[in-house]
């Protein structure tokens, strides 16, 4: 049967997708945080009331029915949820693999130590830098030394210790002390993952893109840092969109295994993807995380082939990157049927290329000034930009 939403050039039968496999629950978009490049919607405030933890037991009940095996809780920061140990436990019992990402601000031994009783898998926790100074500053608090508490007492509780930090213009140069922290640290898994620019990320855009020379260096200090420490670290180093040639399989495709439940229940295939025109996402509240997964129009509207133009209809990668990624297609050319400009095969390429040599100027031009999250300016930016 025909989807709703897709392309009518798609006549064959369309079989229904498989199950997600990752469901990740942000519970909250408070944060004591104010990271210039976070994630969240710009109008994250406008949000609805947030689910009851009944609701959100809902959630992970009919989730783990589909299918879902990977239970994600992030935010926001998802210790602010009070109910947080109450929904690892029922994470547990319904047999996902749990995974908090979190800053580590308000991980107390007491609630590592009740996580790990009510069964939590698996904590990552999030560093701004590796130095006091710009760690404080790119979060707008004082937080350093309470994450390397934190990350020992992950360490101490015998969690595997995961370490994510965003890597930007502004401290990718700290490379070498960053990769020195997380030996320091006892890290396992490093996650260096070059901003990708949405949200506050897109608001601070000029501020935060790399120069290629930048982008080498980290590189090669990287890989030599693999050499030496061997198999005692995973090191994953995710190069930002806009310095590659071909854009990344967004999400594995739209709608196929990821899917997002925001803090007020409306439900999307990314986190980001709230900002696209002319989409209802539907909610939990009104109907089942099944019904919403298989037929409804969001969660229809980019999956397969049927919606894509040229250059992506006859693209033989076509079904490795699935078009690139629809919210970053929006966000540089206004439509999300496009190709994602990233890819150099997409008409629209120049605006990337032109964000990417403003970058390279020995003093880049800067449309407004660096907006943290909370600060006044940003609201009125975020006024602005809607």
């Amino acid at each position: 049967m025909h989807k709703a939403g897709l392309n009518t050039a798609d006549t064959a039968a369309t079989p229904a997708p498989p199950p997600p496999l990752w469901l990740l629950a942000e519970l909250t978009y408070k944060c004591p945080l104010h990271c210039v490049y976070c994630s969240n919607p710009l109008d994250y405030a406008a949000a609805g009331q947030e689910l009851s933890t009944a609701e959100w037991v809902r959630v992970l009940q009919e989730g783990r029915a589909m299918g879902s095996a990977q239970l994600g809780f992030s935010g926001g920061e998802p210790l602010m949820r009070d109910d947080l140990i109450d929904l690892v436990a029922e994470g547990r019992r319904l047999g996902y693999y749990s995974n908090l990402i979190t800053s580590g601000i308000g991980l107390t031994e007491a609630k590592i130590k009740a996580m790990k009783d009510a069964g939590l898998d698996h904590i990552q926790v999030s560093f701004q830098d590796s130095t006091k100074e710009l760690n404080d500053f790119l979060g707008s608090t004082k937080t350093f030394e309470l994450k390397q508490k934190v990350s020992r007492l992950v360490k101490a509780y015998d969690y595997p210790m995961v370490l994510n930090v965003v890597l930007h213009r502004l401290n990718i140069d700290h490379i070498e002390k960053i990769l020195e922290l997380a030996e320091n640290l006892g890290v396992e898994y490093l996650e260096l993952a070059n901003s990708q620019f949405y949200g506050w990320a897109y608001l601070n855009r000029d501020h935060l893109i790399p120069t290629r020379a930048q982008l080498d260096t980290a590189e090669r200090a990287v890989q030599r840092f693999r050499d030496r420490i061997g198999d005692r670290m995973r090191v994953y180093f995710v190069v930002p969109d806009y310095h590659a040639a071909r854009p990344k399989a967004c999400m594995n495709g739209w709608g196929t295994v990821f899917v997002t439940v925001t803090p007020d229940g409306t439900v999307l295939p990314c986190h980001e993807a709230k900002m696209l025109p002319g989409i209802t996402f539907p909610n939990v509240r009104n109907d089942s995380l099944r019904t919403i997964w298989n037929d409804s129009d969001a969660f229809n509207r980019y999956r397969g082939q049927g919606w894509m133009q040229d250059p992506c209809k006859t693209c033989p990668d076509r079904e490795k990157d699935f078009g690139g990624c629809r919210c970053q297609a929006f966000l540089l050319t206004g439509d999300a049927t496009q190709a994602d400009p990233v890819c150099e095969l997409s008409p629209h390429h120049h605006v990337v290329e032109a964000a990417v040599a403003n970058a390279e100027l020995a003093k880049p031009m800067i449309t407004r000034p660096l907006v943290f999250r909370l600060d006044q300016n940003s609201r009125e930016f975020c006024k602005i930009e809607s």
